[in-house]
């Protein structure tokens, strides 16, 4: 049997257990019904289900994407039928307390899972993250009432979610929303305003979508402070959760995206008067959580949602790398360098296509581990008893994790058309969808430029720098760990890395040096690319000395480790070096763009 072109299961298998030793998470109460065995049978399973349901429409997705008549709107109908076998494997709630029907799995293997998901099919695979978000959501902050009537449909499929926060004029600056929720005698409310950019917005793909939607209470104060969160159904349930009366939410037109084609992207309307469930105006909203605590209810799941685009941009740089593996193998095209006659030779045997092909194994593959280590953090927070230190690094690495694949994992995608040459930017192959995929996730769930503010503003400084501290901690651990080994090389690596480490406190504190925000942020893009190479030379580190130990005790083949020693060698002497320019940058404290007058352009 070939390997998938997929992702890559071995290198999961080693990521999860060799390096992560996930197993022995079921030493925790938690986890203590599950064993290697069921995680194995649920990565199984999920590639089996990728590769079976959503892998062969990903083409027809993007090809045919959802169009709108007006009244209803229409997606290929594949995408029901992948999404059902889905939820009917119980993926939905996978990682939710058994209690609400899930089936408690670490979130670790639970974002192993996805992975396979996110590159067979990312259009598809939305509506499904969209959901598992929102059940979560529901479960962690809503009512028993509205778990019941909202969340539990959802994880059997025939209730779908989204996530409604921005607005047309707004977009992420959340506090100029201005959509209003009135309350009402009966203790719910009547919601009105108008939403942008709203994945899975409408469809016919279950029998109910449930909107988590931003709004204000009159009365409310301004900005952040005065948002609050509302559960708006498509349908209003009965008694049983079954949907009944047509709540007052409608679509204004759908966007046409380069990417995601699969994933409507909608303009919703509520409250604008087509349908008045209850003979009065307004959609049906029901408050989730206290009175303006809207953004904190939501931020979990926009926490969540930021490590999910992180995720999909792996996964489609990963794909992308193993198709063009695959093409640079087959595709004989010149010979040796100063061989002028004889057989053509596969292109992967000429220096650069394997440079091209290393970079992509190093962006994906590095990126992939990173996914995983946010992951476990997530089990550690729930379940360790070292969970402030779990807390404490995922506050610093969400922001990479979204944003560093969003961004090399793309780079990824256009190395992969360059290996397929001419043929890479036709439709005939898939990288090109790949990459026109991949380019919305430098935008979803917060731009380059908010994330960079996030770490620089609000990670590294919070509690006085103990996520900066935390982190480096860390790297340190590692950079001892791998001098210990005697080996040259991985000592050589070691150094470099603690040097870039020692790199990224000293440039920090250069830009707080003086407390001015303006200047500290001005060049905060600067400052994430930078932070995140020396994250993913931690990362790839950790994965050299893993595949080490692997090799020792006699697990995987000598390829396989030599070719995680090979990335990591790439990455240390390519991509780490790119840092020094970008750390001196910020410590000149650079007004370029500070200075600049809008007039100059």
């Amino acid at each position: 049997m070939n390997p998938s072109l997929i992702m890559s299961a071995r290198d999961i298998e080693f990521l999860l257990y060799d390096w992560l030793r996930v197993e022995t998470l079921t030493a925790r109460e938690r986890y203590v019904d599950h064993s290697r065995e069921t995680f194995d049978q649920v990565l199984r399973l999920s590639q089996d289900l990728a590769t079976r349901y959503f892998a062969p429409h990903n083409r027809e997705s993007d090809l045919h994407e959802p169009t709108f008549d007006g009244e209803k709107v229409h997606i290929a109908p594949a995408v029901g039928e992948a999404l059902k076998a889905f939820a009917d494997a119980g993926m939905i709630g996978a990682a939710m307390d058994y209690e609400v029907g899930g089936m408690q799995l670490p979130y670790t293997v639970f974002t192993a899972c996805m992975s396979w998901f996110h590159a067979a099919n990312v259009g598809t695979t939305g509506y499904a993250l969209l959901t598992a978000g929102n059940a979560n959501l529901i479960a962690a902050h809503g009512t028993p009432e509205q778990v019941d009537l909202f969340m539990r449909p959802m994880l059997d499929g025939r209730n779908l979610g989204t996530m409604a926060l921005s607005e047309p004029h707004a977009g992420s600056n959340l506090a100029d929303i201005t959509t209003r929720a009135v309350p009402q005698d009966d203790g719910t409310y009547r919601v009105f305003g108008r939403k942008m950019w709203i994945s899975g917005g409408d469809h016919e793909l279950s029998d109910n979508i449930v909107h988590l939607v931003l709004a204000r209470i009159p009365g409310a104060p301004e900005g952040t402070r005065g948002i609050s969160l509302f559960i708006v159904p498509k349908y209003l349930p009965d008694a049983d959760g079954n949907p009944a009366v047509r709540n007052d939410v409608v679509l204004a037109g759908i966007n046409h995206k380069m990417g995601w084609r699969g994933t409507v992207n909608t303009a919703p309307v509520f409250g604008d008067g087509r349908f008045t469930p209850g003979d009065q105006p307004g959609a049906v909203g029901y408050l989730v959580g206290a009175p303006n605590r809207g953004l904190a209810c939501m931020f979990s799941m926009m926490n969540e949602a930021r490590l999910s685009v992180g995720l999909a941009a792996t996964a489609l740089g990963y794909t992308g790398y193993l198709k063009s593996l695959d093409y640079a193998r087959n595709r004989p095209q010149g010979r040796p360098l100063g061989a002028r006659e004889g057989a053509q030779v596969p292109i992967v045997d000429h220096p650069d296509v394997r440079r091209m092909l290393l970079a992509q194994k190093a962006y994906a593959e590095g990126a992939l581990a990173l996914q995983l280590y946010c992951a476990k953090l997530v089990d550690d927070l729930r379940t360790a008893t070292d969970a402030d230190r779990a807390a404490t690094l995922l506050r610093i690495l969400t922001p990479i994790a979204k944003s560093w694949p969003s961004q090399w994992c793309l780079t990824a995608n256009d190395l992969a058309i360059q290996v397929h040459g001419g043929a890479g930017y036709t439709r005939d192959y898939d990288v090109e969808q790949h990459y026109r995929d991949n380019r919305l996730n430098p935008i979803h769930e917060g731009t380059h430029g908010i994330q960079s503010l996030d770490l620089l503003g609000r990670a590294v400084t919070a509690e006085g720098g103990a996520a900066l501290t935390a982190l480096i901690d860390a790297m340190a651990s590692t950079v001892t760990a791998a001098r210990t080994t005697g080996d040259t090389e991985l000592t050589e690596f070691a150094d470099a890395l603690d040097r870039a480490a020692g790199r990224i406190a000293a440039t920090t504190a250069i830009l707080w040096q003086d407390m001015n925000p303006e200047t500290a942020l001005a060049n905060s893009a600067a400052y994430l690319e930078a932070v995140g190479h020396v994250v993913l030379a931690w990362i790839w580190l950790e994965q050299a000395l893993a595949a080490n130990a692997a090799a020792e005790r006699g697990r995987g083949s000598d390829a396989f480790q030599l070719g995680k020693r090979a990335a990591a060698r790439y990455f240390f002497r390519w991509e780490l070096p790119r840092t020094a320019p970008l750390f001196d940058l910020l410590d000149s404290l650079d007004r370029t763009t500070l200075d600049l007058d809008e007039t100059w352009f």
